[in-house]
């Protein structure tokens, strides 16, 4: 009987605390804090960014304070497993594979890749219709964050790639740029600020189309929660949707790009 009472309680507080309750004062997000110019710190130590931002107006339209909690990418699902934080908004794009651990919103961000590499090198990676040409892969160190939908890509289309995993954008530039690796696969949005538009203009371009593959992109970038938060995961949907309604996702992509990055479409249930 007590082994059986005992199993019981710690059923129910599992429970319990895999919940995140949708009147809860405070929520807990995980991010990067290192994905310029998605979510990032400052040299101030200040969380800035589009997903920051994105969280702030959802933390003001459903009534509930958020607090950051800066986590490596590749720990980031395993974390909000684990009870860690509450929320992911950390440019984590909406995939079949992800939805298996966990729930998301709707999305607020669009959701492609891209290679970049030196300028000038022909290296003709795609064909004419968008497809990659695998043989000019070989012989090719390519950079791919690990556990991201670019590393999925690669391990899909390409199985035999020679990929170089890293931990953060920060180190995979910094590789490219000491030619640890010939080209690496990103955000392109991400690599137009922080690297092309700066220290690697022209040294380095994108090379290629965008790679927009909903299988493995997903429709685009949502809020990570854990399952059974339905409530809380229908109100972060409808603040999103609000979100767009009002112009204020425009509002904080052109804070940073020349555009939208969003679905308008979105707004609609």
């Amino acid at each position: 009987m007590k082994n059986w009472q005992t199993s019981l309680t710690g059923l129910i507080t599992a429970v319990l605390l895999s919940a995140a309750p949708a009147n809860a004062d405070t929520l807990r997000v995980g991010m990067e804090c290192t994905y310029a110019p998605f979510n990032y710190r400052t040299s101030d130590g200040k969380l800035e960014g589009y997903d920051v931002d994105v969280a702030k107006g959802i933390s003001e339209i459903i009534g509930v304070d958020f607090e950051y909690v800066c986590q490596e990418w590749d720990g980031m699902i395993p974390a909000l497993l684990a009870n860690k934080f509450d929320l992911i908004i950390a440019s984590m794009s909406i995939t079949d594979k992800r939805k298996e651990q966990i729930d998301f919103s709707s999305p607020y961000r669009n959701s492609v890749g891209r290679i970049v590499g030196p300028v000038g090198k022909d290296l003709k990676l795609f064909d004419d219709k968008g497809q990659p040409v695998v043989e000019n892969f070989d012989g090719l160190r390519i950079g791919v964050e690990r556990a991201s939908t670019y590393f999925e890509w690669f391990s899909a289309k390409l199985p035999k790639a020679d990929l170089v995993l890293y931990d953060s954008n920060e180190a995979m530039y910094l590789d490219l740029k000491n030619g640890r690796v010939d080209v690496i696969m990103t955000n392109p949005m991400k690599a137009h600020l922080s690297f092309l538009s700066g220290e690697g203009k022209g040294k380095y371009e994108f090379i290629g189309p965008e790679v927009n593959e909903p299988k493995f992109f997903g429709p685009g970038v949502g809020v990570g929660l854990r399952k059974g938060n339905d409530e809380l995961r229908d109100k972060i949907s409808a603040a999103i949707r609000k979100l767009i309604r009002e112009g204020k996702l425009k509002e904080y992509a052109l804070k940073i790009f020349p555009f939208q990055i969003h679905d308008d479409a979105w707004a609609e249930e």
